[in-house]
């Protein structure tokens, strides 16, 4: 039998399969990927084409009162990192996860920095 973690990272892995199989990057319009952790969230702007990451960011090294805070700043370091590097339009991959709390301020800061999607 398996236990409700368990049950709960196939389901997110299942999610994230159907998304996968509808988005991929490419150079004029690159994935944004996002895996969140209980503690921590990575991004990374990804040119599926090329296999090459082209930009990344983390909530490890942010600063900020709570989680969502730190989730909203790294979404805005993100977007300036991928505007110094010419990449304005993405593709968001939520991962498999809802779009709620931390994911949704991280989109939302991405958006305020300058990425369209």
């Amino acid at each position: 039998m398996k236990s409700v973690s368990e049950k709960k990272q196939i389901q997110r892995t299942r999610r994230h399969a159907r998304i996968r199989a509808k988005v991929a990057g490419f150079s004029d319009r690159p994935r944004l990927s996002l895996y969140k952790s209980n503690k921590y969230i990575w991004a990374q702007i990804i040119d599926d084409a090329h296999h090459k990451t082209l930009v990344s960011s983390t909530t490890k090294n942010v600063k900020g009162k709570s989680e969502t805070e730190k989730a909203h700043v790294a979404g805005k370091l993100i977007a300036e990192r991928a505007r110094d590097k010419g990449i304005k339009k993405i593709v968001f991959d939520r991962g498999g996860f809802i779009y709620t709390g931390r994911v949704r301020a991280f989109a939302e800061g991405a958006r305020e920095g300058g990425l369209s999607f």
